[in-house]
């Protein structure tokens, strides 16, 4: 049976204009579809992608994209013009209602095209990072359009993959509980990097980056992982979740790549990664045996001076410790409280792989749709 053929009359139909089609976006509307009758039979929700996007071209069908979606994309000729409002145009003259925006893309420019799509009626998921890092400003400005256009945007895997972390976050918070600090290995890409290292002292360092990119661990740029960037921009959003109004300059980052790597072209970096090998290599010969190395992110917020600090840095952690004991590409996140105290809350599992963030991708879409179910 067709996905898109409800099976029930009272089943609610959702409309997905998905942006990217990579590695995560691919891998989203493949579970989408898979799951689709399932779905169906189980909630009475019917998820209809109408639209199918990257930076060029677009390809639409009210009645929903099926498994002929790929062969669509190939044969798309690119689009001159606005493509955020060509879908918008779309949607309006086909009279589609329940209406979700699925950003699988790393862009800024699509990040701030979010408001247009708001006041177009949109809900927002989105496992890009950029919308909840642009400067407070900007930031507040969407959440206060979301909240006054009683729109809906979730975001679960900008921090931990498909982990149940930021909207344990919020429902502390917002309950009251006074979160002190959050502290852990936020990335899975430098989890792994660092695990291998660690617990494989065969391998080289340029080894175990090319398998971490080979298993989708880390970017084609390693540069974009061991920067430490990638670790600020998740500390940003967690310190913003709990109300702090703060910058991506106001993160004490410690980078692993060193200054003449960092503004060479991919292909000129390309020629000398060995350069940045060689640096992981020196630091895991410096490590003691009864540690391990890990690039760890931290939020602390002290509420007598209204001040926060937010660091992510390269340490040296007892093996013994939940971070010294983590594996593959997992990630830790321990979560201080009020109430308790010093023993944390631990959020803990995969923090990277393209199944997992596209399933919390998923997951983020079917919680949208069930509170517009009628």
């Amino acid at each position: 049976m067709s996905p898109y053929h409800p099976i029930h009359e009272s089943t609610e139909i959702i409309h997905l204009a998905v942006l990217g089609h990579g590695k995560i976006g691919s891998e989203f509307i493949r579970q989408v579809i898979g799951q689709a009758e399932l779905i169906a039979l189980r909630k009475r929700i019917e998820l209809r992608i109408f639209a199918i996007a990257n930076s060029t071209s677009v390809i639409l069908k009210s009645e929903g994209w099926c498994d002929d979606w790929q062969q669509a994309i190939l044969e798309a000729m690119p689009q001159d013009g606005d493509l955020f409002e060509t879908i918008i145009q779309f949607a309006q003259k086909q009279s589609l209602r329940n209406l979700i925006l699925v950003d699988n893309t790393a862009s800024e420019d699509v990040a701030r095209a979010y408001p247009r799509f708001v006041q177009a009626g949109f809900d927002l998921v989105s496992s890009n990072k950029r919308a909840n890092t642009l400067p407070w400003a900007d930031y507040k400005a969407l959440h206060d359009l979301l909240y006054t256009s009683g729109r809906i945007y979730r975001y679960e895997t900008n921090v931990g993959a498909g982990l149940p972390l930021i909207d344990n976050i919020k429902l502390l918070h917002l309950s009251g509980e006074r979160i002190s600090r959050i502290y852990g290995v936020f990335s899975g890409s430098l989890s792994y990097i660092f695990n291998t290292l660690g617990q494989h002292p065969e391998l080289g360092a340029e080894a175990i980056i090319q398998r971490a990119i080979a298993l989708g661990y880390a970017e084609p740029d390693p540069r974009e992982d061991l920067s430490g960037e990638d670790v600020a921009r998740k500390l940003l959003i967690l310190a913003r979740e709990l109300d702090i109004e703060c910058e991506f300059e106001d993160i004490a980052l410690e980078g692993l790549v060193p200054d003449p790597l960092r503004s060479l072209s991919q292909e000129e970096f390309t020629l000398r990664t060995e350069e940045l090998a060689q640096n992981l290599d020196i630091l895991r010969a410096s490590c003691p045996r009864e540690k391990a190395l890990r690039y760890t992110g931290e939020v602390i917020w002290d509420d007598k001076t209204q001040t926060a600090r937010l660091a992510a840095r390269l340490e040296a952690v007892p093996l013994t410790s939940p971070l010294g004991a983590l594996s593959s590409a997992d990630c830790c996140f321990e979560i201080y409280t009020e109430s308790y105290g010093d023993r944390p809350i631990i959020v803990q599992g995969a923090g990277a792989g393209v199944k997992v963030t596209a399933r919390g991708v998923f997951g983020d879409v079917l919680r949208i749709a069930e509170r517009r179910q009628r």
